[in-house]
C-alpha cells in the first residue's frame, strides 16, 4: 500500500483542524453558557511549565498550513512565541490555517514530496527531506498541540469527547 504525500499532510491536516476549530466552537459555547470570560482560556495551561492555550492553538496552525509553507519555501522555523493574539482571533487564525491548507492542491504536494529543506532553530539549522520532516516533525508536533489544545479546554470544564478531537475521519 502507498500513500500520497497530499493524503500524508494535507488530508491529515484537515482532519485535525477541523476537530481543533470545532474543540474551540465549544469552548467558546461553554463560555458563553458559564458567564466565562473566553479570554481566561488563552492563557491557562495544563502545568505551570508548559505553553498556555494561545501558543498550542498558534503551534497547530504552524505545523499545518505553517509546514506546507514551509516545505514549498525550502525553510521552517518556530512560530512566534508573543501572546497577544484573543480567543476569537485564535478561532479565526485556525480557520484561515484550514482555508490555506485547503487550496494546497495535490499537484502541489506533489511537486514539494521529494524537495528538501531546512529547519532553522536560531543560529542551527537542520537539514530534512519534505518526507522526513513531514513524518517525523511536522506531524508528530501538528497531533501534539492538537491534542493538549483539546486536553486544556477540557481541563477548564469544557464538555468534549475524542469524536470532538478527532474531526471527520476519512472512510472508505
Amino acid at each position: 500500500m502507498t500513500i500520497s504525500f497530499h493524503n500524508a499532510s494535507v488530508s491529515s491536516y484537515e482532519q485535525i483542524l477541523a476537530g481543533v476549530a470545532a474543540v474551540l466552537d465549544k469552548g467558546a459555547a461553554h463560555a458563553a453558557q458559564n458567564n466565562i470570560d473566553p479570554q481566561d482560556f488563552v492563557m491557562a495551561k495544563l502545568r505551570d511549565d508548559m505553553m498556555p492555550l494561545h501558543f498550542q492553538v498558534v503551534s497547530v496552525c504552524h505545523h499545518s498550513l505553517g509546514a506546507l509553507t514551509g516545505m514549498s519555501d525550502g525553510r521552517f522555523s518556530p512560530p512566534s512565541f508573543e501572546l497577544d493574539k484573543s480567543y476569537a482571533q485564535l478561532q479565526a487564525m485556525v480557520g484561515d490555517a484550514q482555508k490555506g491548507v485547503a487550496n494546497f492542491s495535490e499537484s502541489d504536494a506533489d511537486n514539494i514530496a521529494d524537495k528538501s529543506m531546512v529547519f532553522v532553530l536560531g543560529e542551527q539549522e537542520m537539514p530534512f527531506t519534505n518526507q522526513n520532516f513531514l513524518m517525523s516533525f511536522s506531524l508528530p508536533n501538528f497531533y501534539f498541540h492538537a491534542a493538549t489544545v483539546y486536553d486544556i479546554l477540557r481541563m477548564q470544564g469544557v464538555a468534549l469527547g475524542k469524536r470532538d478531537y478527532l474531526g471527520a475521519m476519512r472512510m472508505g
